[in-house]
This record gives structure tokens, C-alpha cells and sequence, in this order.
């Protein structure tokens, strides 16, 4: 294993020294860049790092650097697919060392409330500022069909006791915290599952819950989304939530069929698989068919963002970001730009 203090990745004095606290801007609840990207009107971007089958975090910084100078946060997934590989606090600890700004995932699928409210103070102690509750997949389609779910809490409950830490500075129980976690807070959406019209209220209980963003399930269906946005819109939802939408990045024609089949509320229009189908290079085509999304969803009233989610094609997620020109000359803060800036080691 490496020894992060043999040749540290942050300097201290730098802004990714986790010793040197960063200010709450006025009309924020953390001191994180990805909030602070989004409250500026910027277009964000995000991306998902899936853990390591290790205990190595040279692991963890290797799949991050891929998305360097074109991601403004990473999530760190937390069990997906109810499958084992290094926690989501683990790998945010790593990264926010290292300069990165972290989503955390937590899933009400593996602990109870007692656990969960430690890990959310473990996480802001160690300078995690963004937030995303889940409930968790079922254990029955991971590699762990044996273990014992717990779901003590779901999504919007969880959503609340986040709340109830960082507002009112107690946990659940009653007993008073010393020190509140300043956190981001988060909720998946989906708006493409059916009852499609029926979305729009669990958005609007996420956000009654504490979400102050949103991230979504792919997206492949444009008219869905767009009806879906004006529905919040006028329930005045926009003004209240960031929601940024999911990108898949498809490899085949037969990867998309077997999502449209086998993850619920996946919707995939024919048109697209045809495509792919026709396509020459499908891979190639899957990555032109998410810059075009991304491009299609920047123009859209009421979207503050792109979540792209390319399994296994992570090294293809700089391409199609640049592709799509959502981030103009900007590029996000990321450590080897910050060193190329100091003239780092």
C-alpha cells in the first residue's frame, strides 16, 4: 500500500490542505465548490467513480484523474447494485485529501440510523461537503444475496435526519451535536418510470425533505424530460432544487436492450438502439449520442447540470465532455491543474 505522507498530494497553505478551513458563502450551507458552481449559474458536471476492489487509494486517485479539468464532482458510489467494493466514505476521504470535490452516497440499504448519522459526521469532519441519499438496491441482485438489508430509513427520511444534523444541530435522539456537519443534500430522481406524470411529486418530496439538488436517472428521452421539467416548473419547484440530469454513455445495442429490460425505469427510445444498431463504430456512436444529449439538456429551462455515467468507459468521459461544449472555456478545479498553477512537484 502507498504512503499518502511519503509524497503528499496536497501542500499545506493550498486549498486542498484539509487543515485549512474554506467560508460558507452567504446563501450556502457548505463551503463546497460543487455548490458553489451550481449557486453561481454555472453549468455543472459530475461524473460517478466506481470503488475499487482494494484497500489501495492509489486505486481511488487513478480512476479520479481521468476526470481531470472537466468534472466538477465526483460520486462515489456506495454499494451499486448492492454489490461490496470500498465504501463511498472511504473513497471521499481519499479524494477530498487529494484536492477533488467528492459526492458522498449513502444508502439505506446497509445501516441504521445510528450508523448513518456517525458516518454523516465522519464524512464532514473529513471535509466532505456534498451529500447524495439513496435507499439502495435490494440485496437480492448483488453479489451478497445472503445479507440482511436494513432500510431503518429511506431516502426522504434520511434526506430529513441530514437535516436535522446540519439545521438544528442534534441527532435524532435529541442530544445536542457540538459541532453541525455543513452539507450539500442530494436525492435521485426518476423521471422516466412509470407513472411518469406521478415523478413530479416525489421530486417535490425530496425537496420538502431537505434536497437542494437532484440527480437523475439516464436520460434518453428528451420529450420525457421536457415534460417533466415544465411539470416541476410549474409547481415551482426549479427555484427551490438544482437538478441535474443523468447522461448514459451506451457501448452497443445490446447494452442498451438489456438496460430498457433489466433496470426498472430505464426508458431508452427505439430510435436510439436503431442507431446503434446501424452504427458502423457503436461505440463511438454510443459516446456521439451523449454529447448530443448533453448539448440537447444544456438548452433546456430549469437543467443546472449533466450527470454522466459511462461504466467502463470512464477514459471517454473528458472526450465527450469537451464534445458537447457545455463548459465554454471553463475548466473545473482539479489537483494537477492546481499544481501545474504552483509549479508542484
Amino acid at each position: 500500500m502507498t504512503d499518502p505522507d511519503a509524497n503528499p498530494i496536497w501542500h499545506p497553505g493550498d486549498p486542498a490542505d484539509p487543515s485549512l478551513p474554506l467560508p460558507i458563502l452567504p446563501g450556502h450551507v457548505s463551503p463546497g465548490r460543487f455548490e458553489r458552481v451550481l449557486r453561481a449559474g454555472l453549468f455543472a458536471v459530475t461524473t460517478e467513480l466506481a470503488p475499487p476492489d482494494s484497500a489501495d487509494p492509489a486505486d481511488v486517485l487513478a480512476r479520479a484523474r481521468v476526470f481531470d479539468g472537466v468534472i466538477d464532482a465526483i460520486n462515489a458510489t456506495d454499494g451499486s447494485g448492492a454489490n461490496c467494493h470500498m465504501s463511498s466514505l472511504g473513497v471521499c476521504a481519499i479524494l477530498t485529501r487529494a484536492g477533488y470535490s467528492p459526492i458522498l452516497q449513502v444508502s439505506c440499504r446497509d445501516r441504521n440510523r445510528i450508523a448513518i448519522q456517525g458516518d454523516i459526521l465522519g464524512a464532514a469532519a473529513l471535509g466532505v461537503c456534498s451529500m447524495l441519499c439513496l435507499s439502495g438496491d435490494d440485496v437480492s441482485v448483488g453479489d451478497h444475496p445472503e445479507a440482511k438489508p436494513v432500510f431503518d430509513l429511506d431516502s426522504i427520511s434520511l434526506l430529513g435526519t441530514a437535516r436535522v444534523l446540519r439545521d438544528e444541530q442534534r441527532f435524532l435522539s435529541g442530544r445536542r451535536l457540538d459541532g453541525a456537519p455543513r452539507l450539500f443534500l442530494g436525492a435521485s430522481i426518476n423521471p422516466f418510470a412509470p407513472p411518469a406524470e406521478a415523478r413530479v411529486f416525489q421530486l417535490a418530496k425530496k425537496i420538502a425533505a431537505g434536497a437542494q439538488f437532484v440527480q437523475s436517472q439516464y436520460c434518453f428521452d428528451l420529450v420525457m424530460a421536457r415534460d417533466f421539467l415544465s411539470r416541476a416548473r410549474d409547481m415551482g419547484l426549479l427555484e427551490r432544487c438544482f437538478v441535474i440530469m443523468g447522461v448514459g454513455v451506451l457501448a452497443s445495442a445490446k447494452t442498451a436492450k438489456w438496460l430498457k429490460s433489466a433496470i426498472p425505469g430505464v426508458h431508452i427510445p427505439d430510435e436510439t438502439i436503431r442507431r446503434l444498431e446501424q452504427a458502423e463504430k457503436p461505440r463511438a456512436e454510443g459516446r456521439k449520442i451523449a454529447v448530443e444529449l448533453i448539448q440537447q439538456l444544456a438548452e433546456m429551462p430549469g437543467v443546472s447540470g449533466v450527470h454522466v455515467m459511462a461504466y467502463k468507459q470512464e477514459d471517454y468521459v473528458g472526450e465527450i465532455v469537451a464534445a458537447s461544449g457545455v463548459l465554454g472555456d471553463r475548466r473545473p478545479w482539479s489537483p494537477a491543474q492546481h499544481c501545474e498553477q504552483r509549479t508542484c512537484a
